[in-house]
Protein backbone atom coordinates (compact mmCIF):
# COMPACT_ATOMS: atom_id res chain seq x y z
CA UNK A 1 0.00 0.00 0.00
CA UNK A 2 1.47 3.35 -1.05
CA UNK A 3 0.89 6.40 1.67
CA UNK A 4 0.43 10.07 0.08
CA UNK A 5 2.99 11.29 2.40
CA UNK A 6 5.94 12.58 0.73
CA UNK A 7 9.23 12.94 3.46
CA UNK A 8 11.16 16.04 4.06
CA UNK A 9 13.96 14.53 4.33
CA UNK A 10 15.10 12.32 1.34
CA UNK A 11 17.61 10.34 3.97
CA UNK A 12 14.68 9.05 5.96
CA UNK A 13 15.29 5.27 5.74
CA UNK A 14 19.29 5.64 6.55
CA UNK A 15 18.20 7.96 9.41
CA UNK A 16 15.45 5.82 10.72
CA UNK A 17 17.44 2.27 10.43
CA UNK A 18 20.49 3.87 12.41
CA UNK A 19 18.30 5.51 15.05
CA UNK A 20 16.35 1.67 15.28
CA UNK A 21 20.16 0.27 15.58
CA UNK A 22 20.92 2.37 18.69
CA UNK A 23 17.94 0.67 20.74
CA UNK A 24 19.56 -1.32 23.01
CA UNK A 25 15.84 -2.39 24.26
CA UNK A 26 14.77 -3.42 20.38
CA UNK A 27 18.18 -5.32 20.36
CA UNK A 28 17.69 -7.10 24.04
CA UNK A 29 14.13 -7.89 22.94
CA UNK A 30 15.40 -9.70 19.08
CA UNK A 31 13.38 -7.37 17.25
CA UNK A 32 14.14 -5.90 13.40
CA UNK A 33 13.11 -3.17 11.36
CA UNK A 34 11.26 -4.87 8.33
CA UNK A 35 9.86 -1.80 5.50
CA UNK A 36 10.58 1.70 6.10
CA UNK A 37 8.41 3.59 3.94
CA UNK A 38 7.55 7.32 4.33
CA UNK A 39 4.92 7.28 6.86
CA UNK A 40 4.85 3.41 7.04
CA UNK A 41 7.29 1.00 9.24
CA UNK A 42 7.15 -2.67 10.37
CA UNK A 43 8.90 -4.19 13.35
CA UNK A 44 9.61 -7.73 13.28
CA UNK A 45 9.75 -9.83 16.73
CA UNK A 46 10.91 -13.58 16.53
CA UNK A 47 9.66 -15.63 19.31
CA UNK A 48 11.77 -16.30 21.90
CA UNK A 49 10.65 -18.02 25.45
CA UNK A 50 12.57 -14.97 27.02
CA UNK A 51 9.68 -12.73 25.97
CA UNK A 52 6.63 -15.06 26.73
CA UNK A 53 4.30 -14.84 29.44
CA UNK A 54 2.87 -18.02 31.74
CA UNK A 55 1.31 -19.21 28.76
CA UNK A 56 4.16 -19.25 26.51
CA UNK A 57 2.35 -16.19 24.18
CA UNK A 58 4.35 -13.18 23.45
CA UNK A 59 4.28 -11.09 26.57
CA UNK A 60 1.81 -7.91 26.57
CA UNK A 61 5.20 -6.14 27.03
CA UNK A 62 6.61 -7.06 24.03
CA UNK A 63 3.43 -6.65 21.85
CA UNK A 64 3.23 -2.81 23.10
CA UNK A 65 7.08 -2.39 22.78
CA UNK A 66 7.21 -3.13 18.94
CA UNK A 67 3.77 -1.04 18.49
CA UNK A 68 5.22 1.75 20.49
CA UNK A 69 8.44 1.41 18.40
CA UNK A 70 6.79 0.75 14.89
CA UNK A 71 4.89 4.06 15.29
CA UNK A 72 7.23 6.08 16.31
CA UNK A 73 9.70 5.36 13.71
CA UNK A 74 6.64 5.74 10.87
CA UNK A 75 6.32 9.31 11.94
CA UNK A 76 10.09 9.80 12.31
CA UNK A 77 10.12 9.13 8.39
CA UNK A 78 8.56 11.98 7.51
CA UNK A 79 10.18 14.26 10.13
CA UNK A 80 12.51 17.25 8.94
CA UNK A 81 16.81 15.91 9.48
CA UNK A 82 17.38 17.87 12.22
CA UNK A 83 14.94 16.69 14.77
CA UNK A 84 13.89 13.62 17.20
CA UNK A 85 11.30 11.92 17.73
CA UNK A 86 9.33 10.98 21.35
CA UNK A 87 6.02 9.17 22.46
CA UNK A 88 3.31 11.35 23.80
CA UNK A 89 0.79 8.73 24.44
CA UNK A 90 -0.14 5.26 23.05
CA UNK A 91 -3.41 2.97 24.07
CA UNK A 92 -2.87 -0.70 22.79
CA UNK A 93 -6.01 -3.14 22.79
CA UNK A 94 -4.78 -6.77 22.41
CA UNK A 95 -7.58 -8.68 20.91
CA UNK A 96 -5.96 -12.43 20.67
CA UNK A 97 -2.78 -13.67 22.25
CA UNK A 98 0.53 -13.31 20.84
CA UNK A 99 1.03 -16.91 19.58
CA UNK A 100 3.28 -18.18 16.66
CA UNK A 101 6.49 -17.52 15.32
CA UNK A 102 6.78 -14.19 14.82
CA UNK A 103 5.05 -10.67 15.96
CA UNK A 104 5.24 -7.92 12.96
CA UNK A 105 4.04 -4.51 14.11
CA UNK A 106 3.20 -1.92 11.01
CA UNK A 107 2.74 1.25 12.03
CA UNK A 108 0.92 3.61 9.61
CA UNK A 109 0.62 7.56 9.86
CA UNK A 110 -2.91 8.23 10.01
CA UNK A 111 -2.07 12.32 10.41
CA UNK A 112 1.11 13.78 10.07
CA UNK A 113 1.44 17.55 12.34
CA UNK A 114 4.11 20.26 12.34
CA UNK A 115 4.37 19.08 16.04
CA UNK A 116 2.50 16.57 16.92
CA UNK A 117 1.79 12.92 14.82
CA UNK A 118 -1.29 10.08 15.21
CA UNK A 119 -0.27 6.63 14.01
CA UNK A 120 -1.81 3.48 13.80
CA UNK A 121 -0.38 0.51 14.97
CA UNK A 122 -1.66 -3.26 13.83
CA UNK A 123 0.24 -6.29 15.09
CA UNK A 124 -0.03 -9.66 13.66
CA UNK A 125 1.05 -12.60 14.97
CA UNK A 126 2.26 -15.40 12.30
CA UNK A 127 2.42 -18.93 12.61
CA UNK A 128 2.09 -21.88 9.98
CA UNK A 129 1.54 -18.92 6.86
CA UNK A 130 -1.27 -17.69 8.61
CA UNK A 131 -1.11 -13.89 10.03
CA UNK A 132 -3.56 -13.23 13.27
CA UNK A 133 -4.26 -9.86 13.84
CA UNK A 134 -3.78 -9.63 17.58
CA UNK A 135 -3.52 -6.04 18.91
CA UNK A 136 -4.04 -2.56 17.65
CA UNK A 137 -2.97 0.92 18.99
CA UNK A 138 -3.08 4.54 18.59
CA UNK A 139 -0.49 6.63 19.05
CA UNK A 140 0.50 10.56 19.42
CA UNK A 141 4.37 11.24 18.64
CA UNK A 142 5.98 14.74 19.48
CA UNK A 143 8.30 15.90 16.75
CA UNK A 144 11.39 17.83 18.64
CA UNK A 145 13.24 20.43 16.31
CA UNK A 146 16.48 21.69 16.22
CA UNK A 147 17.39 18.22 18.16
CA UNK A 148 19.77 15.85 17.51
CA UNK A 149 18.45 11.72 17.21
CA UNK A 150 21.70 11.16 18.98
CA UNK A 151 22.22 9.72 22.59
CA UNK A 152 21.45 12.71 24.98
CA UNK A 153 23.87 12.89 28.38
CA UNK A 154 23.04 11.20 31.37
CA UNK A 155 21.94 13.10 33.61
Amino acid sequence: MSLPFDPSDPAYEARVRESFARQPFMATLGAALGAVEPGRVEVVLPYQDSITQQHGFFHGGAIGAIADTAGGYAAFTLFPADSTVLTVEYKINIMAPGRGARLVAVGEVTRSGRTLTVTRVDVYAEADGARTHCATATQTLICLMGRSDAPTAAS
